[in-house]
């Protein structure tokens, strides 16, 4: 039996996650893509590469289910994409696997579904309305600051603060020379600490696993720049998330949830119906001390939250820290620190490079300008503190 993996491109969840968490649980894979390219070079020296890599239509329910009939019975079917989610869990259901729910997957994907379904069954009012393509932005809207993105956006591309109306004119007229068919949402500025509320599920409960502070680069832009472990989450702060992830329907498997503190409550930013990314995950599972990608994978072969070993996350010993090294200009990366793995002091410390040196980009005002990620993970704040200090103070990537 075969556990396929869909994808868009590779990732370092797909490659240092669930393709050695699969191996591990004795699991052959099948990876599903509409980019084999990418995979097959990204596979090459790896230890635990798929089985073998497969062209497919991934956003068609049907091409993924002809593709597992023409290449084998399929154990489970599953994808970390975040705009996989709805044609994986229908495929999925079509074969009569254990998959999500596919309208809670197109909720938390489109986040003007997720606003208004919130709102239809009383939990949350925040303001919002859809701009459709080629439509003038609300007349009557005058709740600002604001913030417009797309609707199933991702990396915070094209998503701005806007101060005004003027502001925000010139902000959809910027978005739509250069995605004219985008479809947009404008939702009220929710002021306040960003954190994020991380959980495993199956078919019947949700188990929180933890929650990271996220810094954000100054507005206009929200370019994330660091996560710091921080699960010291209130009690009720908790079962309101859980309510409303509850209440979008979110079950089956991992989920990555944003969300702000306010005066009234949690405000969802938005939900990803997938493990957090960014390498965030792979830190996740070392400060947990658990196999999360294998419980994952578990959880979408039947398995229940009982018969994973899921720590409380507010008594897990030690800290960690991700700084999400950025470009402040474009141009091209002329000098950087390549691959670091150490341990110092009970320290590890990774950094791990996104662009190679030698490569131009332009500066785009999102997490796509992300030059490296340094990760440090140790017993407890200071240390790991400190030892990132050092490394960023020690370093320089170089743009000119």
């Amino acid at each position: 039996m075969i556990l396929y993996l869909v994808a868009g491109l590779p990732t370092d969840s797909i490659t240092a996650g669930f393709l050695p968490a699969a191996a591990r649980l004795g699991l052959d894979t099948v990876l599903l893509t509409d980019t084999p390219e990418p995979h097959v070079a990204a596979y090459a020296d790896v230890a635990h590469p798929p089985g073998r890599v497969e062209q497919c239509a991934v956003h068609r329910p049907d091409d993924i289910i002809d593709a597992v009939r023409r290449i084998g019975p399929a154990v489970g079917v599953l994808s970390n994409g975040d705009g996989l989610q709805m044609s994986t869990a229908l495929a999925a259901d079509f074969l009569g696997l254990p998959g999500k729910n596919w309208r809670a997957a197109l909720r938390c994907k489109d986040k003007a579904f997720m606003r208004q379904h919130l709102t239809d069954v009383g939990l949350e009012s925040v303001r919002h309305a859809a701009i459709v393509p080629g439509a003038e932005v609300p007349p009557a809207w005058a709740a600002f600051p604001a913030v417009v993105k797309p609707r199933t956006g991702v990396a915070s591309e094209d998503c701005y603060l806007v101060a005004d109306r003027g502001d925000l004119v010139r902000r959809v007229d910027e978005i739509r020379r250069r995605h004219p068919q985008l479809p947009l949402v404008l939702e009220e500025y929710l002021p306040g600490e960003l954190r994020t509320f991380e959980t495993l599920g199956d078919a019947e409960r949700l188990a929180v696993v933890g929650s990271w502070r996220t810094t954000l680069s100054p507005p206009p832009v929200f370019i994330e720049e660091r996560h710091t472990w921080a699960p010291d989450l209130d009690p009720a702060v908790t079962g309101a998330l859980l309510t409303a992830l509850t209440a979008l329907g979110v079950g089956l498997g991992a989920c990555h949830a944003e969300f702000v503190l306010t005066p009234g409550g949690p405000r969802l930013i938005e939900v990803n119906y997938r493990l957090i990314g960014d390498r965030v995950d792979l830190v996740l599972a070392e400060l947990l001390g658990v196999p999360l990608f294998e419980y994952v994978i578990r959880l979408h072969l039947g398995e229940k939250l009982e018969a994973l070993s899921l720590p409380v996350s507010t008594r897990v010993a030690g800290h960690a820290v991700l700084h999400h090294v950025r470009a402040e200009r474009g141009g091209r990366l002329r000098s950087a620190p390549g691959w670091e793995d150490s341990t110092t002091g009970g320290v590890h410390l990774t950094c791990r490079p996104i662009r190679d040196t030698g490569t131009h980009a332009p500066l785009r005002g999102t997490n796509r300008d992300h030059l490296a990620v340094v990760s440090a993970v140790g017993p407890d704040r200071e240390r790991v503190e400190t030892a990132l200090t050092e490394f960023l103070a020690g370093n320089q990537w170089v743009i000119r």
